[in-house]
């Protein structure tokens, strides 16, 4: 196929989409509303992927020292978590250090929480020999002196995890029924623009044109159409996940856990969405194709 011929199929596909303005609108439409949920589907897999991820492989005991305890105090308390059984290393971390690492995960808006507006707490870091000794020792360090909170991967985590992983699979059957629907969407869309040239596709099959040179211009406009349909679910997808971050990135940082950042999630996110969106447009077209190119 040569460049001549190419540039003639992308007109063509192009031309066809304006003939069938509200059939076409109709066709993006749906598109959008599946990209949309599948867009949110696969983030909160690949969020809860990491998350699960993070908790099993975790056997540390994070301790939160309660404000104002004194340097002494810290002393002592450090000695008895080093005491405690199945503990093998114990590692402390001022508020402000904490502080430094929410920054560099979160962007230096929490800059803003310096000083005496540092809202979290000095922190001490147990590792446990066994994973499955981190709930024993989180129970007793938290009934020590100057201990606010002892938190870890534990059940309450893995409870919501299960929760999720079920809301993350009805999404996932909901939003490939919505794929289905898309894609026959598409091919009715197509199917009206060929039988408005269903005298046209004759004649060209009559003069000797072959199928793919017919079939071109509509997987093109199939491809188009789910194209334009992934433009503005990716918008809303790309601002909204980026608001989801910083509100629960805020809230996990204190328990050493974090979603994916907007950069790790968002470009890879949106190259499959828009790959889906147009394999979808052009398999639409290609379904509707197989009974009119019998002429």
């Amino acid at each position: 196929m040569n460049w001549t011929t190419i540039k003639r199929h992308l007109r063509d596909s192009l031309r066809s989409l304006q003939r069938n303005g509200w059939m076409a609108f109709a066709a993006i439409s749906g598109v959008a509303v599946t990209i949309l949920l599948v867009g949110i589907s696969l983030a909160v897999v690949f969020n809860v992927t990491k998350l699960s991820h993070d908790v099993e492989s975790d056997v540390r005991v994070h301790v939160l020292v309660e404000p104002k305890t004194t340097a002494a105090q810290k002393d002592q308390l450090e000695t008895k978590l080093k005491a405690l059984q199945g503990v093998t290393k114990v590692t402390y971390s001022s508020k402000a250090n904490e502080l430094k690492k929410v920054v560099s995960q979160y962007g230096d808006s929490f800059k803003m929480f310096g000083g005496d507006d540092n809202p979290l707490n000095d922190v001490y870091t147990i590792k446990a020999t066994d994973p499955e000794q981190t709930v024993a020792i989180a129970k007793k360090a938290t009934k020590l002196k100057h201990v606010a909170k002892a938190n870890y991967g534990g059940d309450e985590a893995k409870k919501l995890f299960r929760t999720m992983d079920s809301v993350r699979n009805y999404g996932m059957g909901f939003s490939v029924l919505l794929l289905i629907v898309a894609i026959f969407l598409i091919a009715n869309t197509i199917r009206i623009t060929i039988l408005s040239r269903h005298n046209e596709i004759e004649i060209m099959r009559l003069v000797g044109a072959t199928r793919w040179y017919i079939r071109w211009p509509f997987i093109l406009e199939g491809a188009w159409t789910g194209l334009l349909g992934a433009i503005v679910p990716l918008v809303i997808i790309d601002l909204g996940y980026a608001n989801v971050f910083r509100a629960v990135g805020r809230q996990l940082a204190t328990s050493g856990y974090s979603l994916m950042t907007p950069g790790q999630l968002i470009w890879p996110l949106n190259l499959t969405l828009v790959l889906v969106a147009m394999l979808i447009g052009a398999f639409g077209a290609a379904i509707s194709m197989r009974r009119f190119l019998k002429v």
